[in-house]
């Protein structure tokens, strides 16, 4: 979309142009600008970005991959793409650039002040879709995912508004776990300080977590907020509020350690989904 190019996750509202945020993509990172998003005097900020070096574009009249044409970038390596498309508003398959089939797909309809639809296929997949702008619980539903799983060529999408209204524009960032660089899974809650280890085969670096039976936010950890555990400093996704602390949880080797009750990691029985990458993957020393 360019760097001038704007969205918000904890907003609906379509997709904006600025230059005084950002205003350019340079080969070792990015430059910022004058706004307060991005640069205000005296403020600290995190950032956290994905290599998708390689341009994609698939005709889907022509290839027979998909039904909607997409293009954008990828990086098949570390398992990411970045897929864009206008909507038809009738059930179809767009090809996401990837070797495998994606197992998170975030989404947004650029043009209208819609939602943020989240498919995730670690616990409910495609008959249900969460919201990353919202607290909302995992919700079923046909018209989003046309409850059809991501292929390792394509995903489905329905005929809603926020995933494929006809003539409207799109982007989705879609993921699918890298042995010893991302991992995306699931755990249950036990509402204990002694929270649940989850296993992700790498010492993570950065950490989303969502609650999908509650309405609890989607809170974001890393290791570079305070660079130590307890690793407590938190923002969520879904909201514009300043950086949080006391949700405890502790980085390991091989995974993380919930050391809090907080309801978004941690309540009895929930179920969360998350999104984990690698501090210093152990297999592809570009991936990171």
């Amino acid at each position: 979309r360019g760097a001038t190019k704007g969205l918000h996750s904890d907003s609906t509202s379509a997709e904006y142009t600025d230059a005084t945020v950002m205003n350019a993509f340079d080969s070792d990172g990015f430059t910022v600008v004058s706004h307060a998003i991005s640069n205000a005097s005296s403020a600290t900020y995190a950032a956290w970005n994905w290599k998708a070096a390689t341009a994609f574009s698939n005709d889907a009249s022509a290839t027979s991959v998909g039904t909607i044409d997409s293009e954008g970038r990828t990086n098949t390596t570390a398992g990411f793409s970045i897929i864009k498309w206008a909507g038809t508003g009738s059930n179809g398959t767009i090809a996401h650039g990837l070797n495998a089939a994606p197992e998170l797909i975030i989404a947004k309809n650029r043009d209208q002040a819609d939602e943020w639809p989240v498919l995730e296929t670690a616990y409910n997949g495609a008959t249900h879709y969460l919201r990353l702008n919202s607290t909302a619980v995992s919700t079923s539903t046909s018209i989003i995912w046309n409850n059809t799983a991501p292929t390792s060529s394509v995903f489905s999408v329905g005929t809603y508004d926020y995933i494929n209204g006809s003539g409207e524009n799109y982007i989705a960032y879609c993921f699918h776990s890298v042995e010893g660089y991302s991992n995306i899974g699931s755990y249950t809650g036990n509402g204990n300080a002694n929270g649940p280890f989850v296993y992700t085969g790498f010492r993570p670096a950065w950490i989303l977590i969502k609650d999908t039976g509650s309405t609890n936010g989607w809170q974001l950890h890393d290791n570079r907020r305070p660079g130590y555990n307890p690793a407590e400093k938190t923002v969520d996704a879904n909201t514009s509020a300043a950086e949080a602390t006391g949700n405890d949880l502790d980085i390991l080797s091989n995974g993380f350690k919930v050391r809090n009750t907080y309801g978004t990691a941690n309540q009895n029985t929930s179920v969360y989904i998350y999104l984990a990458f690698a501090d210093q993957p152990f297999k592809f020393s570009n991936a990171e």
